[in-house]
């Protein structure tokens, strides 16, 4: 099994809290889609013959590119690599782009999974943010969504706003669950080095909301999705019974994919591989370099995604991949946090337990390996 990620950095505007690559550079979005059809022949080799079962396009903001380039790219796609029958193949879109045409096109060339970044529900904060959309726009994506077929439909919700109360996201969670989507992912806004956001924060003129306000946002999050059916399946993510990302999974659980774009990466089991954030290196073929992981670096970064997940790490399949040395190491290092109620070891799977969902970066942190 394998996955395919396509990165389309084109965004009308920049949002003020984003760290990922992206450019306005709307006018070289056509000669974008030609280079990411020649990468994907250049690289037919990287998969091998392994079944695709995801194909991904993330951003920037992928609903600005015309349907017409979009079907190019899944035509590509389909006519070079070892597509499976009924695979996952997402598209993140801004509601806004997101008209009932548009949605018709998108489920007519293939598209079976859409990802809405809704943000918020508050006009006032979605403007703070430079977002385009409203809060009305967001809800008729949604619907309008709903009506061209589409039955896999994902939003993205942000807590942790300055200033906001625990009943303003409590009415944003309920305004989600209101629309009847199949998942949903939700982050506390984060202050990240070289954004607009985290600027405003280093001048004062913005202030981080208490960390144990947002910690209760999180709880509330998590006991109204469960209320509502949602699996809580990943620390971010939440879904209904049978729609959990499968793209988003297989990175989780180590699943060899094939990033192509620029400031794409890529995994193919044993080391990774990127583009650099440039669009220039990218069509010049400069960009591309590989990262080789040692077993160590593997090691923790098995520890690290299968924490994130409800399934937790198996200790067998950690045990055959890395040797009982690291098993042994990844148990000692865990005891305190068992102790303490944030791990649960159980039929030999090591996980969080809930308490352990606020605390996770902190066990992760101690499991990893230090010489």
């Amino acid at each position: 099994m394998a996955g395919i990620y396509v990165h389309i950095p084109f965004c009308k505007s920049r949002c003020i809290y984003c760290g990922f690559f992206s450019t306005t550079s709307l006018e070289k979005r056509r000669s974008y889609v030609d280079a990411v059809v020649r990468e994907l022949r250049d690289r037919r080799d990287f998969l091998g013959n392994a079944p695709v079962d995801t194909i991904y396009f993330g951003g920037g903001t992928p609903s600005l590119l015309p349907v017409e380039e979009t079907e190019r790219l899944i035509s590509a796609i389909y006519n070079i690599y070892n597509v499976r029958e009924g695979a996952e193949v997402t598209l993140e879109g801004n509601p806004d782009d997101l008209s009932p045409a548009m949605l018709r096109d998108l489920k007519r060339i293939g598209v079976n999974r859409l990802s809405m970044g809704v943000q918020t529900f508050d006009n006032s904060r979605l403007g703070f943010l430079n977002r385009r959309h409203t809060a009305e726009q967001a809800i008729e994506a949604v619907r309008a969504a709903q009506q061209a077929g589409f039955d896999n439909i994902s939003i993205d919700l942000m807590f942790g706003f300055p200033n906001q109360t625990l009943n303003e996201w409590q009415a944003d969670v309920d305004r989600a669950l209101s629309l009847q989507v199949q998942h949903l992912s939700a982050y506390s806004l984060m202050y990240e080095e070289g954004t607009r956001l985290n600027r405003l924060l280093e001048k004062g003129e913005i202030a981080e909301l208490d960390e144990e306000v947002s910690v209760q946002m999180y709880e509330t999050l998590i006991t109204s999705l469960e209320r509502a059916g949602y699996k809580h399946y990943e620390l971010s993510n939440f879904a209904l019974p049978g729609r959990e990302s499968r793209h988003n999974s297989s990175y989780w659980h180590g699943v060899p994919y094939l990033g192509v774009g620029a400031g794409a990466h890529s995994y193919d089991g044993t080391n990774r591989y990127y583009h650099s954030e440039s669009l220039n290196d990218y069509f010049s073929g400069s960009s591309f370099v590989m990262e080789e992981l040692t077993e160590k670096e593997r090691y923790g970064e098995y520890v690290f995604t299968g924490l994130r997940t409800s399934e937790g790490i198996r200790l067998d399949a950690l045990e055959q991949q890395f040797g009982a040395a690291f098993k042994s190491y990844c148990l000692r290092n865990a005891q305190k946090h068992l102790d303490a109620g944030n791990l649960v070891l159980q039929d030999d799977v090591l996980r969080l337990s809930r308490a352990g969902f606020f605390v996770s970066n902190d066990v992760m942190s101690d499991l990893m390996w230090v010489d």
